[in-house]
């Protein structure tokens, strides 16, 4: 199944991209490696969910319990959130700078 139309990248091309060794371990490793999320974005939380959630494809490194757990998970989620509005916000501001100017 495919998970980027936009480059053609199945299911399995992102699984052997996480396996391999020294293989990708988060989307943006993902798009350097076959630049799946790139475009329209679309795709980013189905290949966020093979990387992180699909039980076929293991998380590199400590298990949940090891780093925190399911906790710390959401703390992260929810700072890169607060960036991610941030960043829009600031993009926005400039653009209002911009346009003032």
């Amino acid at each position: 199944m495919y998970v980027c139309n936009c480059f053609g990248v199945t299911e399995d091309q992102v699984k052997q991209h996480a396996a391999a060794v020294g293989g990708a371990c988060t989307p943006r490793q993902i798009a350097s490696a076959c630049k799946a999320g790139t475009d329209c974005g679309s795709c980013v939380r189905r290949i966020q969910a093979l990387l992180g959630r699909g039980e076929s494809v293991p998380r590199r490194g400590s298990s949940l319990e090891a780093v925190g757990g399911v906790e710390s998970v959401r703390t992260v989620e929810a700072v890169r959130s607060v960036e991610t509005v941030q960043a829009v916000e600031t993009v926005q501001a400039a653009g209002d700078e911009a346009v003032a100017a």
